[in-house]
């Protein structure tokens, strides 16, 4: 066998620069630890400008309220407000040498008696960033909402600025489809500005419903809400250095037979979503300097839900990102200043540092996904006799072409993989016992692009 192997100290690549070498202690032993970034993908990432996201987003909140319900109003409302996006991403296209195509997906959406009191029609804003390889049918999903509230959840009247929820991340996926759509990606890409956020999560639902029918090949999901506040209510805490990624434990999906293979492997923290979640850790605190990735083991906030969780319940692999620090004051609030305390959800508040790391994050995770080959297939561990060695086999992906291959390895009570070790064959024996350890294994490509993990089933 042609083995690498990498080890991964406690450490976070937020603060390390490319070509930086630090020493660390591990059981007593100094340890080498180096960054590599590739290069092309490093250059799209200094390509994220706080002047656009700025202009971007000074133009969104231009429209007064973006409520569900603000329909009709002349350069007022959800509608113009749509149409904007559209002609942003639209801007575009000329420079994508026909890969990107813009539109906007309309649907119907019959009263409620609940949050939506009339039918309407609704409408989610897609800009589609075709994959290069004909033979590649894998889809990756990133969105924002573009819809906006005051306190009331039914006032589509008021002035709803929605500067932070979620015009940031709606500026977010304006400014990735600028830079992204100048390159060319094996898998094909949809940014999403999403509808009906506030009123249920329809536009979400909406999109996650069309790709179940339409048997599309979604990898993964990654929903951006609220990514560009640093400074907490109450608590009074600033820091743009933190940005949270939930993601679910035990899938919303789950056949009976996903949960007695969960349950025998003990499988509870390594959801494909979990997964998911660590990449864009390593990834984005790879690429993006003085920025901490906190992993939090939840669908979403407590007892709270985003426009990633329809795609959980759909069986796809989703999660959210949102800031470290909510701040109340100015999320789901009607402008106004209160015993000396300003309220309402005002551009103003935005921390344009902070929203440009949290874009860097999804650009440099979704270019990677992108330009990896896919999953290794069948990945198992053998369980044909005892052994304190532990046995993984597997098969190539499906898509793409893999290069070589890592097999990650952490302890039980560790959230992230502590150690990669590189081959290129179809199978790996380590001296590591599975009782003590969990294993995975990813594709790499030649570029160096990596792909998500796959958790391995028992076999024989």
């Amino acid at each position: 066998m042609k083995n690498r192997i990498h080890f991964f100290p406690i450490i976070s690549f937020g603060l390390l620069f490319h070509g930086l070498i630090i020493l660390s202690t591990l059981t007593g032993t100094a340890q080498v630890t180096s960054i590599h970034r590739e290069p092309e993908l490093e250059a799209m990432v200094k390509e994220v400008s706080k002047d656009s996201l700025q202009n971007y987003l000074e133009s969104l909140v231009s429209f007064g309220t973006r409520h569900t319900l603000s329909q009709g109003q002349q350069g007022r409302g959800i509608e113009a407000a749509r149409q904007y996006v559209l002609s942003r991403f639209r801007s575009f296209e000329s420079t994508s040498e026909g890969r990107l195509r813009a539109e906007i997906d309309y649907f119907q959406v019959e009263a409620d008696g609940r949050r939506v009191d009339r039918d309407i029609r609704m409408g989610n804003v897609m800009a589609t960033l075709k994959g290069s390889d004909p033979e590649d049918d894998r889809v990756f999903v990133v969105s924002g909402h573009i819809d906006s509230r005051v306190s009331d959840i039914m006032n589509a009247e008021a002035d709803a600025p929605g500067a932070n929820d979620d015009g940031s991340g709606v500026v977010a996926l304006i400014e990735m489809v600028r830079i992204m759509s100048r390159q060319s990606f094996p898998a094909t890409i949809i940014f999403v500005a999403v509808s009906g956020e506030e009123q249920g999560l329809i536009g979400a639902a909406h999109l996650a419903r069309k790709a179940k029918n339409e048997g599309w090949n979604l990898v993964a999901m990654i929903n951006n809400d609220m990514i560009g506040n640093s400074t907490s209510s109450g608590t009074d805490l600033r820091d743009n250095t933190k940005l949270r990624v939930f993601s679910e434990g035990v899938p919303l999906f789950e056949t009976e037979q996903m949960a007695s293979l969960r349950r025998s492997t003990n499988a509870e923290n390594d959801s494909k979503s979990r997964q998911l979640a660590r990449y864009i850790k390593e990834v984005g605190e790879r690429y993006v300097d003085q920025l901490e990735i906190k992993l939090v083991y939840r669908n979403d906030r407590f007892l709270r839900g985003g426009d990633h969780t329809p795609f959980s319940r759909e069986g796809f692999t989703a999660v959210r990102l949102c800031e470290m620090n909510e701040n109340y004051f100015h999320q789901h609030q009607d402008i106004r200043v209160e015993d000396g305390q300003q309220y309402g959800d005002l551009i103003d508040y935005i921390d344009y540092e902070y929203l440009r790391k949290n874009t860097s994050v999804n650009l440099a995770v979704l270019a990677s996904l992108a330009s990896a080959p896919g999953v290794p297939q069948e990945v198992g561990v053998d369980i044909s006799s005892l052994s304190n060695a532990t046995l993984l086999r597997w098969k190539s992906p499906e898509n793409g072409t893999a290069s070589g291959y890592y097999v990650l390895m952490r302890e039980t009570s560790d959230s992230m993989w502590e150690r990669k070790f590189y081959t290129e064959e179809l199978e790996m024996e380590l001296p590591y016992s599975k009782d003590n350890y969990f294993f995975a294994v990813q594709s790499v490509g030649a570029n160096g692009a990596e792909s998500l993990p796959v958790f391995p089933r028992p076999v024989r």
